[in-house]
């Protein structure tokens, strides 16, 4: 069940243009690749790179520990790899939230293994007080609770992604 709204669509729409200025403004040489782990990212990344004027590349990379859950198994798996040659170039690896971290840290060697020059975490949100593994966020929206949120492509069993605010969910009781 659908409870409070947590973000606003006009706050996020504020986020992600605050974000779009630091990225741009901190632009190295050369064109970035901007990778979106998938699903979740599709609607930040989307609104993201709309707002940056530089030359950019974009990619996708999918992987999944949640399964049906709401929370994170603990065991990444690898369902869809990067096509980029991210080799000597930045990478903004954009990612919807920031649990755990273990997600994130698993998809951030997997692309430093690829040799780019840098690699910068670009998150909508995030939940520290859920933090297992400590991940390096050059780019954030919002920390938020320790609350299960769904929409602006945060889902749950793949439901409530198109929601343009975010809103807490309310397990149902079993």
């Amino acid at each position: 069940m659908l409870g409070r709204t947590v973000i606003e669509k006009t706050e996020i729409d504020e986020m992600v243009g605050r974000i779009a200025k630091e990225i741009e403004k901190d632009f190295g040489p050369g064109s970035p690749v901007f990778v979106g782990v998938l699903k979740g990212c599709v609607f930040f990344l989307t609104d993201l790179v709309r707002q940056i004027s530089s030359p950019l590349e974009i990619d996708f990379i999918q992987v999944s520990s949640y399964g049906s859950g709401t929370s994170s198994s603990g065991t990444v798996v690898l369902v869809k790899d990067i096509t980029a040659d991210v080799r000597g170039r930045d990478v903004y690896l954009v990612e919807d939230i920031v649990d755990t971290g273990i997600t994130l840290s698993d998809v951030v060697e997997m692309i430093r293994a690829r040799h780019p020059r840098s690699v910068r975490i670009v998150s909508l949100l995030s939940k520290p007080s859920r933090r297992k593994i400590d991940v390096d966020i050059a780019y954030l929206g919002a920390e938020i609770d320790d609350v299960f949120v769904v929409g602006y492509g945060l889902d749950h069993a793949e439901q409530y992604r198109n929601l343009s605010d975010i809103r807490e969910l309310i397990p149902e009781s079993e």
